[in-house]
């Protein structure tokens, strides 16, 4: 089997929540994208090489231009 050298990666925990969808959902609407479950935060892990890469990539994943916000990043270890 081949894979990555991951000894050099840490895992990071991530709350991430949609600031537009919170706001629609405190006016009793819905966002026309995204579930209201993304008013509340949601926890999701990401492997990076350091908290910029996962910066990084969780951003590309959820876009601050789309209303994701991340209020927590934890380095959690492998």
């Amino acid at each position: 089997m081949l894979q990555y050298n991951t000894h050099d990666l840490r895992v990071f925990e991530v709350a991430v929540y949609n600031r537009d969808v919170r706001a629609a959902v405190k006016e009793n609407r819905s966002h026309s994208l995204y579930g209201d479950h993304w008013a509340d935060v949601q926890h999701h892990d990401v492997t990076a090489r350091d908290e910029s890469e996962a910066r990084e990539m969780i951003a590309d994943r959820f876009p601050p231009a789309e209303g994701f916000v991340v209020e927590e990043m934890i380095p959690s270890g492998l």
